[in-house]
């Protein structure tokens, strides 16, 4: 087996811990608590509705979660349990009872059914502690995040896997989740999200994987084959090695993700594995998809995915890359309906929706961030007006106050970028990641920076976005396809001109008192 390559990362940081108690009663109408639509293979063999219907339960430590579970009527008397706070290992203890099988180093859900876990109020972090779920049907995990769980140092929990199923599993749903690492095996890490011994029917959908040697994996080795029917859908892999998933036989569906900066290898299909991959946004990464470390062949279905800045291996006895060009080398017919959001708007519709604490909102499959539609699944029937947001710009991204208003589509997301003169340590997709916090700047005082579209597009207008301590002077837009100048001035913010149809435009830098920094080149059609 391959090992990871350790990962260049900064810690992780915790959220305080909130001491409370157990509190049974009415659905708290908490925005961070709102319900969604089940999606994806978890919506099939029967559909996946956790404890809805049961009673809601509040718990701020591990072990209320534990006594939740211990005192039902029965292992699988629905429930739904309410989380806020930090869960550690400092407030998470064992508890015993007829409806329940839990550990200490864990949140076990372990031999039952029919159980929501929703972070709610100021959010559920579980710190260093990871969710097992064994022999368990009816699943769903909802607005947590589940950080640096390890397998070796300490403290150790669930074999170091953010979320982990194994042993007849059936029917999971996790969703809006933020699962991270700060590392790969070698600084005690494992997997973020782990199927294996018989896990069918599951889905994750709208979560952040992040800083890990390993997404996760469909079967822990070439004869564990019976895993299957698994979707991936508007998920945002950030800094893994590898593993996106790795998948051993079986069927997963594969749609609607963000892949940034996969340092090896991605979607890894491998012994007769069939992946459905579609409308997926591949950035600045390596073998994205393919079957790798291994002889034994999987297979792939492909459409509409864009690759922007990937490289491939050349291929080898244990290397089958499926690009550059991606060609599909099998059919999969999914049983669900679903709908795909064009794969130029994913970095935006998923910076949009991806994660805890991001008010449960979700895609129209038309590239617009809504607020979740409503069903029993989980715990509260309302929804916070301020749940909709703009699906061009990152809900976290401060907007610099050289920033000039825009209406419209952002004709950026998605393309193309590149430029002349870039700065040790920047990048030319900054420009067009729908995130100000990420910038692009030139060596010295001067340099250009372009947007490309593999079609002719329309553009009148655009707008720059300068970051902090920017100090662009005198630029010029051209028509990189003709060299035409169609605008000049000085400094950013939004510039106008006839309208063009091209497949290059370029911001030009011809003078500046300082160092540029352009934080985002927005195009506009109008």
């Amino acid at each position: 087996m391959k090992r990871s390559v350790a990962l260049r990362l900064s810690a992780v940081l915790g959220v305080a811990g909130v001491a409370g108690a157990i509190a049974f009663g009415l659905p708290q109408h908490d925005a961070s608590a709102a319900e969604a639509t089940v999606t994806g293979f978890a919506s099939q063999n029967g559909g996946t509705t956790g404890g809805a219907g049961g009673t809601t339960v509040k718990a701020t430590t591990g072990t209320q979660i534990h006594h939740a579970l211990c005192t039902r009527a029965a292992s699988d008397t629905p429930i739904i349990i309410q989380v806020e706070g930090t869960i550690n290992h400092g407030n998470t203890t064992k508890v015993s009872g007829d409806s329940c099988n839990t550990a200490a180093d864990k949140i076990e859900l372990k031999e039952i059914s029919n159980v929501t876990i929703v972070g709610v109020g100021a959010g559920a972090t579980f710190d260093q502690l990871g969710i097992h779920i064994r022999d368990s049907s009816n699943i769903v995990i909802q607005n947590v995040t589940v950080q640096n769980v390890k397998k070796s140092g300490s403290p150790l929990s669930n074999g170091g896997d953010a979320i982990s199923m194994e042993s007849t599993v059936r029917n999971v749903w996790v969703d809006h989740a933020t699962l991270i690492a700060s590392g790969g095996e070698s600084e005690g890490f494992d997997g973020l999200f782990d199927m294996k011994d018989d896990t069918e029917y599951v889905t994750l959908s709208y979560s952040i994987l992040r800083n890990s040697g390993r997404g996760g994996l469909i079967g822990s080795s070439e004869t564990d084959t019976g895993n299957s029917n698994i979707t991936f859908h508007h998920n945002k892999y950030q800094n893994i090695d590898s593993r996106t998933p790795l998948l051993r036989g079986g069927v997963a569906h594969i749609y609607n993700n963000h892949y940034v900066s996969l340092n090896e290898s991605g979607i890894n299909s491998r012994a007769g594995a069939k992946a459905r991959v579609d409308n997926n946004y591949f950035e600045d990464s390596k073998d994205v998809l393919g079957t790798f470390y291994t002889d034994a062949a999987g297979y792939w279905q492909v459409s509409g995915n864009v690759l922007d800045n990937v490289t491939w291996s050349a291929a080898g006895e244990e290397n089958n890359p499926a690009g550059p060009d991606l060609v599909s080398t099998t059919s999969v017919t999914i049983p669900y309906a679903f709908a795909l959001d064009n794969a130029s708007c994913v970095p935006s519709i998923v910076a949009a929706t991806a994660g805890a604490g991001t008010g449960l909102k979700v895609s129209d499959g038309k590239c617009n961030a809504t607020a979740a539609p409503t069903t029993s699944a989980t715990a509260s029937p309302t929804v916070s007006p301020t749940a909709t947001a703009s699906p061009t710009v990152s809900p976290t991204a401060t907007v610099s106050p050289t920033a000039t208003a825009t209406s419209g589509v952002n004709l950026s997301i998605g393309a193309g970028a590149d430029g002349s003169s870039k700065a040790s340590g920047t990048s030319y997709g900054n420009v067009k990641d729908g995130n100000t916090a990420t910038f692009w700047s030139p060596n010295g005082a001067t340099g250009d920076i372009s947007i490309k579209w593999s079609a002719a597009t329309k553009v009148s207008r655009i707008t720059i976005v300068e970051a902090s301590g920017s100090s662009i002077g005198a630029y010029q837009v051209i028509n990189g396809a003709t060299g035409a100048v169609l605008a000049s001035g000085t400094g950013g913010g939004t510039v106008t001109f006839a309208a063009t149809s091209t497949t290059k435009l370029t911001f030009k830098i011809t003078s500046s008192s300082g160092t540029p920094k352009v934080a985002e080149f927005q195009t506009y059609a109008s």
